[in-house]
């Protein structure tokens, strides 16, 4: 049986023209914008929105590609909104400042409600067997997923399949944060929300990713690719071999292929060969389970603390703002202001769920993830 599509296109900048082309090219490999909308359907193009964070810093997709995007659809007579719940910030402020905004309202595409959900029924699903699903998705006929290529604590990459976390609504995503501390869980509700919200086709901005500290505080990376494709697990195993990470180790890959969302096998590469981006510089963490509880070793806690990569601040970044003890879904929080204000947050490693949510929100790249030396030595065993 063959294997799903992936389009990859070279693009080497974000130069309008190029990207443009770029854009069209890979939507015409997999048959073009008629074959995931038609003329008058209303259909929400869903940007990685984590932050508000300028285009340089590589946070989420490039408004140039968000802008091309736009306008091939708007161009087949498709009727878009666009949206996401960011991580920290209202969806409008986080828009505006990551560039989106200015490309929409001069395309005269609104921006979706992504503060106010609805609740919904999947039984069909593996793990999960409801969601609250943000009003403006349930109000379109369809759904694109537009991610941004990138490190991440918690899933080693952040790709197609972690993009529609952002489906769930603000605050709503903390609790799910909590309630599923480990990337094995985690991953399982992640493979779910894509079964249930089946995105029409997934497209991913690798012109240049994040590698590092991700998914908001690493470090900018040219990859000089476009990825399309309809099946997110193909496309994010594509990551992997561009990158030369294990794909075993991405737990939504894993799952994804066990649920059925998609498939890893067999995969045919339209337009440019993988080989072509080849990166296995790609600065990602690779050590074997550092990030799931199924090794027994972990589901012990006090063990835990001792094995699992854990979040540490950086003093001398660090401006005492507060948003990491603001954002962390642990009860009790696991960063306690000791001193007041005076000195950074102290982390209570017994009470941190390893969600990486300090992480991923500070806005002074001041906490890192590292791997205990007792975590290292059993990993590598």
């Amino acid at each position: 049986m063959a294997g799903s599509k992936v389009a990859l296109v070279y693009c080497n900048s974000y130069e309008l023209k190029s990207v443009k082309e770029a854009v069209r090219h890979g939507l015409t490999l997999l048959g073009g914008v008629e074959m995931f909308a038609k003329a008058g359907e209303k259909i929400l193009v869903k940007p990685n929105m984590l932050v508000g964070a300028s285009p340089d810093h590589c946070v989420g997709p490039h408004p140039i590609v968000f802008q091309a995007i736009l306008e091939q659809f708007l161009a087949a007579g498709v009727q878009l909104s666009f949206g996401d719940s960011p991580g920290f910030g209202s969806p409008r402020m986080v828009a505006r400042q990551a560039g989106l905004l200015a490309v929409a309202d001069a395309l005269g595409v609104p921006l979706a409600d992504f503060q106010n959900g609805e609740t919904v029924s999947f039984l069909a699903g593996r793990f999960m067997k409801q969601f609250n699903i943000a009003r403006g998705i349930m109000e379109a006929d369809g759904l694109v997923s537009l991610s941004k290529m990138k490190s991440h604590a918690l899933t080693r990459i952040t790709g197609a399949i972690k993009n529609q976390f952002g489906c769930i609504p603000g605050v709503l995503k903390a609790e799910f944060h909590s309630r599923l501390p480990d990337a094995n869980q985690f991953s399982k509700m992640l493979v779910d929300l894509n079964l249930f919200l089946k995105p029409r086709l997934y497209i991913m901005d690798g012109v240049i990713a994040m590698e590092g500290n991700g998914p908001r505080n690493g470090t900018p990376r040219k990859m000089n690719v476009l990825l399309f494709s309809t099946d997110p697990v193909a496309l994010d195993a594509t990551v992997c071999r561009m990158i030369h990470l294990d794909e075993n180790l991405v737990e939504p890959i894993v799952h994804g292929n066990v649920f059925g969302l998609g498939s890893s096998e067999k995969t045919i590469y339209l337009g440019e060969p993988v080989e072509r981006f080849d990166t296995p510089d790609f600065i990602v963490n690779r050590v074997k389970g550092s990030t799931s509880t199924r090794i027994g070793l972990l589901t012990n806690r006090f063990m835990r603390n001792y094995i699992t990569p854990r979040p540490m601040i950086m003093e001398e970044k660090c401006t005492q703002c507060g948003q990491c003890v603001m954002v962390c879904p642990a009860e009790p929080k696991a960063l306690i202001w000791k001193n007041g204000k005076k000195q950074p947050p102290i982390y209570h490693y017994a009470d941190c769920i390893r969600c990486y949510c300090c992480q991923e929100l500070c806005p002074h790249e001041a906490i890192s993830v590292r791997i205990p030396l007792l975590g290292r030595l059993i990993h590598r065993s």
